[in-house]
């Protein structure tokens, strides 16, 4: 056969899986549509981050330049220069990634793939060339894409998702985001900082749902202190788009009646993006590719790994799935491993990222805890920095004082997660964290404070 393994889609889980084979001395192409980096490094996770930067940037000199001692006058910006500054970032990184995978020998192969039976891939290229691959392994890994709401399709102009989102050519006056997880609230602090009116519609309690209920509620307030109108617990019954604008009729504790923006941001979740034609159907669970131990789906020599397997949608976990995919297939005795423990980082200002559980969870489970909880205005970086807002959380078992999980919102907390997700996988405890000397003056210091405030002793607080 031509190839050892052709996978499908060049995302954070495609051309991993595709390096990581080629390491092992595979024969190996990736079919993508659009670019190597997937939408994570395209569309998403990049340039956001570059997006947020800029507007990190801008917030502070606008709010907080007399702190520092620095005095600004006709302090302006260039909207089509910081859109323009993170179309340039994606670039070089996915250039970076196409480099990547020319250097491991990877054949490179632009165009949309299909399943064509057993060990054969059809690729339609951009002119329409259409060109049959025939391999020993086939890995999807196609990934997802934004999911609209029912009534009010995407247009590009005033119902826009995610991807429309970070590119567009002009700054709304005010914008509707529904939707309040990670992707609602990064743009909600993206715009906002910028001056564009932002309304942030959630029907959960709470924004973050998912993370734990404190860290939820201490955002919000940040939020609502830098100007963005939260609508927590509120129900959409209407949704009309009259093109110059959208109206969406609402209902919650806050407000009843029509909310009226020039942009509206669908930003409800994602959906599949399947490869086209798969003969035969794999078995599929709400839409994704269902998938064994060995991320086998239900056809034989077809796997599937990352975003199309269904949730956590994380590039990090879609990383993680394809290695441990690839190695499953070509290490000998290399038994793969499923995702148990995940960081999750959401980087408005301030972060918040979280691993393991959270003390919803831990009580709905009957599992008995102890909390330790550290504000950074306790830390000496966080004040030294003027940055301290926000806390860590730590969840330790209270019979073995093992992390349960770990919860942190404010400067630095996404990257400050890290040690908390080697602390839960290798199962630390308390006593193990507490004996690491964490070096002061650093922000790691809330992790070593708060470690000891579980355990009854905090030196700083």
């Amino acid at each position: 056969m031509a190839y050892d393994l052709i996978v499908i889609g060049g995302g954070p889980a495609g051309y991993v899986a595709a390096i990581r084979a080629a390491q092992l001395g595979k024969k190996v192409a990736c079919v993508e549509a659009d670019r190597a980096g997937g939408t994570c490094l395209n569309w998403g996770c990049i340039p956001t981050k570059a997006l947020l930067k800029n507007a990190e940037v801008y917030h502070m000199l606008t709010h907080k330049a007399a702190e520092f001692g620095l005095k600004i006058e006709g302090l302006s910006y260039d909207w089509s220069a910081v859109v323009g500054r993170s179309r340039k970032v994606s670039d070089r990184l996915a250039g970076g990634i196409e480099y990547l995978l020319k250097k491991n020998g990877i054949d490179y192969v632009r165009g949309f793939g299909s399943v064509e039976g057993t060990g054969k891939v059809g690729v339609v290229g951009n002119d329409g060339s259409r060109n049959l691959l025939e391999t020993k392994d086939i890995l999807i890994a196609t990934g997802c894409k934004s999911r609209g709401l029912p009534g009010l399709p995407f247009n590009d102009k005033s119902v826009i998702g995610s991807k429309e989102a970070m590119n567009l050519a002009q700054q709304p006056k005010e914008m509707l985001i529904i939707g309040a997880g990670a992707i609602g609230v990064e743009f909600a602090y993206i715009y906002n900082a910028f001056g564009t009116k932002v309304t942030l519609i959630e029907m959960a309690p709470r924004i973050l749902p998912v993370e734990d209920d404190e860290v939820g509620d201490a955002l919000e307030k940040s939020l609502i202190k830098q100007g963005i109108r939260c609508l927590t617990n509120t129900k959409i019954t209407a949704a009309v788009d009259k093109g110059t604008h959208v109206e969406l009729t609402v209902e919650g504790p806050k407000e009843n009646g029509t909310l009226s923006a020039e942009v509206c941001l669908v930003a409800i979740g994602i959906q599949p993006v399947l490869p086209g034609g798969i003969e035969p159907e794999p078995e599929l669970d709400r839409g994704y590719i269902k998938c064994g131990d060995r991320y086998e789906t239900s056809i034989p020599g077809v796997y599937a790994a990352g975003d199309i397997n269904g949730p956590p949608w994380l590039a990090h976990v879609a990383s993680f799935e394809a290695v441990q995919c690839v190695e499953g297939l070509y290490v000998p005795g290399h038994k793969p491993r499923k995702v148990t423990n995940f960081p999750g980082c959401t980087y408005c200002h301030p972060q918040v990222a979280s691993v393991g559980k959270t003390e919803r969870a831990l009580k709905a489970e009957g599992i008995e805890y102890t909390v330790g909880k550290i504000p950074f205005v306790a830390i000496g970086k966080a004040i030294a920095s003027g940055e301290p807002d926000g806390f860590a959380k730590l969840l330790y078992g209270k019979k073995h004082g093992e992390l349960l999980g770990a919860h942190i919102i404010g400067e630095s907390a996404t990257e400050l997660i890290a040690e908390m997700g080697l602390a839960l996988d290798q199962e630390l405890t308390s006593a193990e964290i507490h004996a690491t000397i964490h070096a002061h003056p650093t922000m790691s210091e809330v992790i070593h404070e708060a470690t000891l405030a579980a355990e009854g002793h905090a030196i700083h607080f």
